[in-house]
């Protein structure tokens, strides 16, 4: 289990591979933000982390997100759901969750859409690109996603922010970019189509640096800061 020395550390150096990135390439300081993916870690973990001003957590299994909500009320954290969905679960998302990045479908909008409490903000929403074209990952297809982000503008309650996407494993840091770019330019259409979308969620612990030379705002680590961790 990781303790709270080391996760301060950890978060540190990510915050400062984040920054280095930025330089190199050309970011504006700051424009990257860390989501710290706390799936399958304890609660202890999630308030270690707190104590480092981390404020944004990610997490991909519904149940195991719910009891974390639950037992951090009133802890100042903004909650990204990052899992699959599955369509009888999004209840509990569009209810308890600040962000979904995982959303495939326009059914699965939908219901996020009538779920969400009129007495919350609107629910900050990412579309997974498959851009990989994978047939093990979800994910729309760019052949599908100017429909789609139209489709997802236009309902209440829910708020477009972006794409999100998970690409296969590439051998360097050229094949990273190249798939990250294709993701990028894939946002940029959509914004030249008239969708004021501000949000890339692109990078990992393996790849962070890829995905902020080819424009990502918001990068998902797990394993950088806490750890591996056990899968539930």
């Amino acid at each position: 289990m990781p303790t709270t020395t080391s996760i301060k550390h950890n978060i540190q150096q990510t915050r400062q591979r984040i920054a280095t990135a930025e330089r190199k390439y050309g970011r504006k300081p700051g424009s990257v933000e860390l989501l710290a993916v706390s799936k399958a870690q304890p609660v202890t973990s999630i308030l270690a982390a707190l104590e480092q001003q981390q404020y944004h957590f990610g997490e991909n299994y519904l149940q195991e997100a719910l009891n974390k909500i639950d037992a951090l009320q009133g802890h100042p954290i903004v909650w990204h759901y990052i899992g699959a969905i599955q369509s009888n679960k999004t209840r509990p998302i569009a209810e308890q969750f600040d962000w979904v990045h995982s959303v495939c479908s326009l059914k699965i909008a939908k219901r996020l859409s009538v779920q969400r409490p009129a007495t919350h903000p609107d629910l900050n929403i990412c579309i997974q690109l498959n851009v990989s074209a994978e047939e093990s990952k979800s994910g729309a297809t760019l052949a599908e996603l100017p429909t789609l982000a139209t489709e997802i503008a236009a309902l209440p309650h829910i708020k477009l922010r972006g794409l999100m996407a998970i690409p296969q494993k590439a051998e360097n840091l050229d094949q990273q970019r190249a798939i990250f770019h294709a993701v990028q330019q894939a946002q940029q259409r959509l914004i030249d189509a008239g969708h004021p979308l501000d949000t890339l969620s692109l990078g990992m612990s393996a790849d962070l640096e890829a995905a902020v030379a080819e424009g990502s705002t918001m990068v998902r680590i797990g394993t950088a800061i806490f750890g591996p961790r056990k899968t539930p």
